[in-house]
């Protein structure tokens, strides 16, 4: 990914031309107000569309418009559209990590008065966190994800509760001769990220500043530093740890190889199809690094409104429908998304579908956000390129560098890698 301002730069030039080729949507047809909202493919999402459409009793129609899979791919359709100040899009589904830099654009409202209160009412406080930029509310949290700790009971009796405790378990295992590799994501790409994000903030660490605009990375990072490098160079780490995502570590896991995986919950459902290893694949929390509950690094969708909607009360009025608990129980029924309501998780039917809910939740309730700032696509690039490959890291030398790196990357300095 390149520099939030070059690339803004490129998108000026030919922005508009891009938005007339791609424009699909109108602001207001036949039936009256159309509210366009732009979300990734997901499976169950139209039903919470109609529901909402059904409440709206004509006051407005949500029409769902359907974005790329890949992360990337939403964000550069959005961002040349909003650069083009394109009054066709109305609300947005963001990634939780764009918060600031949009905001910072001037391209998503703020969410006041009492849309602001309905939305952080009963809401949890880390995904709030991650919608909210300079003390004001961009965002209403649609769904969340935290990593949990997934092991095999049949190697595991007892699962570990630290960092260093996982390690030597597999280790152990692997000199038995017995299947005991740790898997995870160590791919230079946001995993990574997400990764190290989570072992510096367990270890009580900080990456930059609350401004998000002076790079820290202090004492407590080199510490989740080591515990990267001690995990990239255990003799249980998979060794194909430093070009791995979500899936091949889930496959992996999967395939009888690895007694430890840390990811996303998705992977409980993927392992339903195969019952006898099913029987086996367990979760507890994710290990502790410094003593203390981990702080696990969320994921998630916020929605935002955006700024050129010609329809801003009816936009954030079915923003409310679209992420209220109702919608956010169909989708982590239907679609295996972690709610960020905290009533949800109290439901019936969410004992069958997350076994593991309660996990999630005293993770979310602990969580950490990952660095907020308006530059964080170059600070996510600086940051996975400097880790990568893990075991190549030198704590304190990686620290120095790392905190040269993300101060140029700021304050646009230099060339990004």
């Amino acid at each position: 990914m390149g520099a939030t301002r070059r690339y803004r730069l490129a998108v000026g030039a030919g922005a508009a031309m891009i938005a007339a080729t791609t424009l699909t949507a109108c602001g207001s047809g036949g039936q009256g107000i159309t509210v366009n909202v732009y979300k990734y493919n997901q499976e169950n999402f139209q039903a919470i569309v109609d529901n909402c459409n059904t409440k709206a009793n004509g006051r407005y129609h949500i029409v769902y418009n359907k974005l790329p899979r890949e992360a990337d791919g939403q964000r550069e359709q959005m961002v040349r559209r909003l650069a083009a100040e394109d009054d066709s899009m109305d609300v947005l589904a963001l990634d939780v990590t764009w918060t600031a830099e949009l905001a910072k654009a001037g391209w998503i409202k703020e969410f006041s008065g009492s849309v602001k209160s309905q939305v952080e009412n009963g809401t949890l406080q880390t995904p709030l966190d991650t919608a909210t930029y300079e003390g004001k509310l961009y965002g209403a949290p649609d769904n969340t994800n935290v990593q949990l700790l997934w092991y095999r009971s049949d190697l595991v009796p007892t699962p570990p509760k630290t960092w260093d405790e996982m390690i030597s378990m597999a280790e152990s295992l692997v000199a038995q001769g017995k299947p005991g590799l740790i898997v995870g994501q160590g791919k230079q790409y946001e995993g990574l990220v997400v990764l190290f994000n989570t072992l510096v903030n367990s270890s009580g660490g900080t990456i930059l500043d609350e401004n998000g605009t002076k790079a820290i990375v202090d004492d407590k990072a080199v510490q989740g530093l080591a515990a990267l490098k001690k995990l990239a160079t255990s003799k249980a780490i998979d060794p194909s740890f430093s070009n791995s995502t979500e899936d091949p570590a889930r496959l992996l896991m999967e395939s009888g190889k690895a007694a430890f995986e840390l990811n996303w919950p998705y992977v409980y459902a993927a392992a339903q199809k195969k019952p006898d290893f099913a029987k086996n694949f367990k979760w507890a929390p994710y290990p502790t690094v410094s003593g203390d509950a981990a702080k696990v690094t969320v994921g998630g969708i916020n929605y935002a409104v955006s700024s050129y909607t010609t329809h801003p009360d009816e936009s954030f009025d079915a923003v409310l429908c679209l992420r209220g608990a109702e919608s956010q129980k169909l989708a982590a029924l239907k679609d295996g998304v972690p709610p960020t309501i905290r009533s949800v998780y109290d439901e019936p039917e969410m004992v069958d579908a997350y076994p593991m809910k309660d996990d999630i939740l005293k993770t979310l309730e602990n969580a950490s956000v990952r660095p907020r700032t308006p530059a964080y696509q170059n600070v996510s690039t600086v940051i996975s390129t400097i880790l990568s490959p893990p075991a190549n890291i030198d704590p304190q030398k990686t620290a120095d560098e790392l905190r040269q790196e993300l101060q140029n990357a700021l304050d646009s300095k230099g060339v990004l890698p």
